[in-house]
């Protein structure tokens, strides 16, 4: 098996993306929510008719494709037609996904901005839409890639139990992927882990007592209700789609 399917291994790379995307929200959380930020030409023509937050996403997107970054299998960009890398490939290991289509960033993006803004940050506006902007895409770019993992999820569970898959693949039934791919415990292991990093992350270690933190109960409630239906949901798509592909051979 490819080692980045190890359980071990998909577990380590979860973890640490639950702790750029804890740091990215709470960095948002200090700015008002700015709903200026995501309307479409609030900014003028200089944004071409995207919002302040699409704008900086797009043009983010353009460097990073530059950088050889949607190369990767475990990223996917929220925007078309961007650059070819301007730095030569490396040959990697194969791919160890199957061949697949599937970008949630579209819907991703929206959900971002009508429900997690207003959950995480407080109702307003105090003109630091630059700053509310950088951090949005630093958010958004974390949000993608945790849900899309849930293809490297997939993969690692399949491989390891074929038999249970395989005919619940070839009957499409989606119910039963989900009961398969699902695991009550572990899910609440990871909230009861993220509940408690977010309040450790905005608390004062030097004070001797802490006050609670409400962003921490906004941040596992957004992985509880968002981020872990999301990968889930990414999880059947894929494994629906698994059956007689190819592997992809991509050069980074």
């Amino acid at each position: 098996m490819n080692e980045q399917l190890l359980l071990k291994n998909v577990r380590q790379v979860l973890i640490r993306q639950e702790e750029t995307i804890i740091f990215a929200l709470l960095e948002r959380a200090q700015f008002l929510a700015n709903a200026k930020v995501y309307e479409p030409g609030a900014f003028g023509e200089a944004t071409e008719g995207e919002s302040l937050c699409g704008y900086m996403l797009r043009e983010t997107e353009k460097l990073h494709a530059g950088m050889r970054r949607y190369t990767s299998p475990d990223e996917h960009p929220f925007f078309d037609n961007l650059p070819e890398p301007i730095l030569p490939a490396l040959t990697w290991q194969e791919n160890p996904l199957k061949s697949n289509n599937i970008n949630h960033n579209a819907e991703i993006r929206s959900i971002y901005e009508e429900r997690i803004i207003p959950a995480v940050c407080a109702a307003g506006d105090d003109s630091q839409y630059g700053s509310s902007a950088v951090c949005d895409v630093i958010c958004l770019q974390a949000l993608s890639r945790r849900i899309h993992y849930g293809k490297f999820v997939a993969e690692s569970k399949y491989q390891h139990n074929p038999e249970l898959f395989q005919p619940i693949i070839s009957s499409a039934d989606r119910t039963a992927l989900f009961m398969a791919i699902t695991d009550e415990t572990v899910e609440q292991q990871v909230l009861e882990r993220v509940a408690e990093k977010a309040a450790a992350y905005g608390s004062d270690a030097a004070a001797e007592t802490q006050p609670a933190n409400p962003c921490a109960k906004t941040i596992t409630t957004v992985y509880r209700d968002i981020i872990i239906p999301m990968n889930k949901q990414v999880q059947v798509e894929y494994l629906l789609e698994r059956l007689d592909k190819p592997h992809e051979n991509r050069k980074r």
